[in-house]
């Protein structure tokens, strides 16, 4: 079990950086502008104004940075032991679809999400604290397929560290919500 929570850390940890990478984008004063361009579909916003490019862009870069010092940390046996494939072969493809299943999972559960009414920042549990994790694992699929096990796994983690991340987030001021 502790092998299999490891390797998925280590596997999931662009997806992760990148779902944090997008939030915390929000404090650079470029690119602000929402992904659907304020357009609404059936009386309601498509995303919102949370989704915005500066979001998308900074975490999918984010992703593919983080798996790329993930290939040049690979050198070491303590990291080769816990990585579901060899790194120095791999695609940095990888990197940018777990940074991309990120964002644009997290846009597809905002879309639901403004189909029920349900306001920003407003927590949709589990979905707020899954998105991310699944949308991720359903583009890293494509091209390499971690395993069931794995992405249960990361959902399940996932969970855990964005209630963890939020209640610090909201020690810290950064957030109104606690979840």
């Amino acid at each position: 079990m502790v092998d299999l929570i490891l390797k998925t850390v280590w596997f999931f940890l662009p997806t992760g950086i990148a779902n944090l990478a997008a939030s915390l984008s929000r404090f650079i004063p470029i690119l602000g502008v929402p992904v659907d361009f304020g357009r609404s579909w059936r009386g309601k916003r498509v995303f919102g104004d949370h989704k915005t490019w500066r979001g998308i862009i900074f975490g999918t870069l984010f992703g593919v940075l983080t798996f790329l010092i993930q290939r040049w940390l690979y050198r070491y046996n303590a990291l080769q032991d816990i990585s579901m494939f060899n790194y120095t072969q791999a695609s940095w493809a990888i990197g940018l679809l777990q940074g991309l299943g990120a964002v644009w999972g997290d846009a597809l559960k905002s879309f639901f999400k403004r189909r029920i009414n349900r306001e920003p920042g407003v927590s949709w549990f589990p979905f707020d604290q899954v998105d991310y994790s699944i949308g991720a694992f359903a583009l890293v699929s494509i091209v390499y397929f971690p395993g069931w096990a794995a992405g249960f796994m990361a959902i399940l983690l996932g969970i855990l560290v964005h209630t963890i991340f939020n209640l610090l987030g909201y020690a810290l001021h950064l957030q109104k919500n606690k979840f």
